[in-house]
């Protein structure tokens, strides 16, 4: 009956309007529909188990539901492109050189040599290298002392740098568990225990968080816009969130026991002690805030340029509004800490932040780009039951996908008549009227983010979405799945250093595991990762438009 539902073919403006109210009532029942049957079930679920039985078991269907969308964008903004194959022979570094020759018996009498045929072929030998060293020993009488000669650097211990280096690219490179880093040992030939490859996981890695830190301090110079996103983690057995910073040049992780706004900014600073500066930049973050006369008067007196630790600072907040609610102190304490990040000069400061749209990163920087991508997944949860609901759905869809192409075209030749025409034609798309309610609130919403969402019309360096964090974060979330987390606070380190080293050798085009052995060996073939970072952001110039502004 709503198949073939068209309601401008009803000629009574007001019928039209009933109509449209009923379609959308019945939405709204269908959707509460799905959100009763979803909760009815659970509670049947947890009823069974108080019981002691099982609940439903969560059996996928072979074929998805029709209501069920899938909440990708693959499909509608992927374009299909040309493709040309690079040769893998030539990436191909030949260890030996072999001549095969032609059994000579086969060979009639007038076969001519015509030189050779080339044929590579890959292999690895996976074999063991235990080393028996003889340490040469010497007494002095006229010291009293015994000398005696030291080890190459990488063998300190009972496993050298290969085993050092093989375990470190085994777990952090492609994820696999301490039993089977130890099996694989165990099968090529090295007697090792599971407790002792966690030891060569976790401790003594010094100089490789040092590094990170290093990293990180280039990465954020190489550019003045980062990716970032989180995602939960378990340290110990309780839940903690691992935090993810990173551009085309670098990774790093972090994992924090929270997410809120000041454990985001004690990321941004990589743990340096905060900070608190109650100026004109704070107060501005407040305005429009239910704070009383009285306690905006007594925060324009404290107003000032100076820093204060994270102590003394919430102890004067407290002595002079101590009538102040939970919700407002924290504004203020956040407000504080956000001004003071923007006003430090010992780190570098992220101008430009694309994230997605939860609280915990408004204020942090001067702009904010949000994901195209995220956006667009809010349009595909929507799950209309009436036909011409769905196929306006659908062609709203579309357009955005389109408008989304338009941007993508504009970030490679931008041009300010381009900027205008894209700015009007944003209010146009955003600014259609349906007739589905829930999609309409939809598009509102999206258009209350043009800011955000128009960045790049300012600084076409910027992506369209934030992938590259979300990709980051996936990594930590396959490893979690696998490992559960780590135990200590070295464990805890350690996956977050490794981590990032892994993925920022991977965007610099650096064999992690070749890495892992130039630091362990001290053979210092490949420069600092923060000297290739700068090197490569001045190839890059990931900020021109900034410059240039």
């Amino acid at each position: 009956m709503l198949e073939d539902l068209d309601l401008n073919a009803l000629p009574d403006e007001n019928s039209r309007e009933l109509v449209r109210r009923l379609l959308n009532l019945i939405e709204q029942l269908s959707a509460e529909l799905r959100k009763l049957r979803e909760e009815n079930q659970q509670l049947r679920d947890e009823n069974n188990r108080l019981k002691g039985e099982q609940g439903k078991p969560n059996v996928k269907a072979n074929v998805p539901k029709p209501l069920q969308a899938d909440q990708s964008s693959e499909k509608e903004r992927r374009k299909p492109r040309e493709r040309h194959k690079s040769s893998k022979k030539a990436k191909i570094v030949v260890t030996r050189e072999e001549t095969v020759k032609v059994d000579q018996t086969i060979l009639p009498e007038d076969a001519e040599f015509k030189g050779y045929e080339e044929v590579v072929v890959q292999d690895v030998i996976l074999k063991t290298d235990n080393v028996c060293f003889r340490k040469e020993k010497y007494y002095a009488a006229s010291t009293g002392k015994t000398y005696l000669a030291e080890l190459p650097q990488g063998y300190e211990g009972q496993f050298g740098p290969g085993v050092k280096a093989m375990v470190l690219a085994l777990s952090f490179g492609m994820g696999a568990t301490i039993p089977k880093i130890a099996e694989f040992l165990k099968n090529a030939g090295v007697q090792i225990s599971e407790g002792t490859v966690s030891n060569l996981l976790n401790q003594k890695q010094g100089a490789f968080h040092a590094e990170k830190d290093a990293l990180y301090e280039a990465g954020l110079k190489s550019s003045p816009w980062q990716h970032t996103d989180d995602t939960q983690t378990r340290v110990n057995g309780e839940n903690q969130h691992c935090h993810v910073v990173c551009n085309p040049l670098y990774t790093i992780y972090q994992t924090m026991p929270g997410k809120d706004r000041l454990t985001v900014l004690d990321v941004l600073r990589n743990g340096r002690e905060r900070r608190f500066r109650l100026n004109l930049e704070a107060l501005g973050y407040l305005r429009g805030m239910a704070l009383s006369k009285a306690a905006q008067q007594a925060l324009q007196a404290w107003c000032s340029e100076v820093d204060l630790g994270e102590i003394f600072f919430r102890q004067r907040l407290d002595s002079v509004l101590p009538t102040l609610g939970v919700q407002m102190r924290k504004a203020i304490v956040d407000a504080a800490a956000v001004a003071a990040y923007h006003a430090q000069t010992d780190f570098p400061v992220v101008r430009t932040l694309l994230c997605d749209d939860a609280p915990q990163f408004n204020w942090l920087t001067k702009e904010m780009m949000q994901c195209w991508v995220h956006e667009g997944r809010a349009y595909k949860k929507l799950c209309p039951v009436v036909p011409l609901y769905r196929q306006h759905l659908e062609d709203f869809r579309k357009r955005f996908w389109e408008y989304y192409d338009q941007l993508l075209t504009y970030r490679q030749n931008p041009t300010s008549a381009e900027s205008l025409r894209l700015e009007a034609e944003f209010e146009q798309l955003f600014s259609t009227r349906s007739g589905y309610d829930e999609l309409d609130k939809r598009i509102a919403k999206t258009k209350a983010k043009k800011d955000v969402l128009l960045l790049v019309l300012k600084h076409p360096e910027l992506p369209l979405h934030n992938n590259p964090a979300e990709l980051a974060v996936r990594q930590r979330v396959r490893k979690r799945d696998i490992s559960f987390g780590p135990r200590t606070e070295a464990g805890k380190r350690a996956w977050d250093t490794f981590m990032s080293l892994a993925d920022t050798t991977r965007k610099l085009g650096v064999s992690f595991y070749t890495y892992l052995q130039d630091r362990i060996t001290g053979a210092g073939k490949i420069p600092p990762l923060a000297t290739l970072i700068e090197k490569a952001a001045q190839e890059l110039n990931l900020g021109q438009s900034w410059i240039s502004a």
